[in-house]
């Protein structure tokens, strides 16, 4: 990101409607919905996208202002300063302060949450349309704030479209609120396709001998390292690849075998020549109220990139996955050891990969973001072009 603007920062006016999003993760973090729907958004909205905020010892309360290249524009990612310690009531009083000063007087056409917590200190904004994009249930994740469920029945009541990340979160919800849809994770097939010509191997696989079984995504509280450890002790052939973050967990709690290979967070560019080298998919997610409704983007992104997956029995991953043949479930190590040698089989089976293909033909990023906005459409007095790919 290139930083346009410092302390201070205000929005200039633009010509198109103003979609201001709220999220509890960084821009830069990890690639996933927030990213690939906002990126999208561009087409028809100035995109701002705030994140939670820096907070540290005697900072000057202001904004860190950046403008992102997207998918027909920018997407400004605006970041809050504040001095770390205040009174929780201070707290919101300067992000609320801050906020007005961002704005610089104009309404948004759209606001758009991704975490209810953020209502705190956004209550005074009156955008024409207001949307809660639940892609997960953040009270169930570590360290989830007590407020959390209070302040997303206040938001549910605030606003006029719900969305959820997966059909399980949907029935949990679908009481809740008049005009709320299922809206599942997606997938940009061409993104993570193999291609005619494989992309040259990384260099941090070529010491790593095959057959690779490989993980990305956040390490967090929702991976089974038990599992992990278990299968890896089982399967000495197999060398386990683990991709990503690892967050809110300490790194010392990962199984340490030869054959677990931990390399850290990649960007979403580089994920499909690491996919690529890889022989199977597998998501060891433990079982516990953090993945109870998780919606796993990175299901249809290893289909995409040719590769058979293991998943334990998340729902969303069962139905329709597992239920249709395209992913194996197990559950135990011996089952997962066992799967995985029946996986990469399915891999080589035509009838499997036209299932696959079948699947993923259905399902796109455009798709998903054309949806959203026929529902923006219909609530928006703004004009909106809907075109569904």
């Amino acid at each position: 990101m290139t930083p346009v603007s410092g302390s201070g920062g205000t929005l200039p006016g633009r010509a198109m409607p103003l979609l201001i999003c709220f999220s509890h993760l960084r821009w830069n973090f990890v690639f996933q919905r927030p990213q690939h729907v906002l990126t999208r958004a561009t087409r028809q909205f100035e995109v701002v996208y705030i994140e939670e905020p820096i907070e540290e010892p005697g900072a000057e309360p202001g904004w860190t202002v950046n403008q992102v290249k997207a998918d027909a524009g920018t997407v400004t990612v605006a970041t809050p300063r504040i001095p770390a310690g205040l009174p929780h009531a201070a707290r919101i009083s300067l992000l609320e302060v801050l906020v007005g000063r961002l704005l610089n007087g104009r309404t948004p056409d759209v606001a758009w949450f991704y975490t209810p917590m953020a209502l705190e200190f956004a209550r005074d904004i009156r955008a024409a349309v207001t949307v809660y994009d639940n892609m997960d249930e953040l009270s169930l994740f570590h360290g989830a704030d007590s407020r959390m469920l209070l302040l997303e029945t206040e938001l549910m009541a605030r606003a006029d479209v719900v969305f959820t990340g997966g059909h399980s979160l949907y029935e949990a919800k679908r009481h809740k609120h008049r005009n709320i849809h299922p809206v599942p994770s997606s997938v940009d097939t061409a993104h993570f396709q193999r291609r005619a010509v494989r992309a040259p191997e990384p260099a941090e696989l070529k010491p790593i001998a095959n057959t690779r079984v490989g993980f990305f995504g956040v390490i967090d509280e929702r991976m089974d390292m038990a599992l992990l450890d278990s299968v890896a002790d089982l399967r000495p052939d197999l060398q386990f690849v683990m991709v990503g973050p690892t967050v809110k967990i300490d790194a010392g709690t990962r199984p340490d075998r030869a054959n677990i290979h931990w390399l850290g967070g990649r960007d979403y560019a580089d994920l499909p020549g690491m996919l690529h080298h890889w022989t199977c998919g597998f998501m060891p997610f433990a079982l516990n109220d953090s993945t109870r409704f998780i919606s796993p983007t990175k299901t249809p992104e290893f289909l995409a990139a040719g590769l058979p997956v293991v998943s334990t029995p998340i729902r969303d991953v069962v139905r329709p996955y597992g239920e249709r043949g395209l992913v194996r479930i197990a559950t135990t190590p011996a089952q997962f050891a066992e799967a995985i040698d029946l996986a990469i089989a399915d891999a080589g089976a035509p009838a499997w990969r036209r299932a696959v293909a079948a699947q993923l033909a259905g399902t796109s990023w455009d798709r998903t973001w054309s949806f959203m906005l026929g529902r923006l459409a219909e609530l928006a007095d703004v004009e909106l072009e809907v075109q569904y790919a």
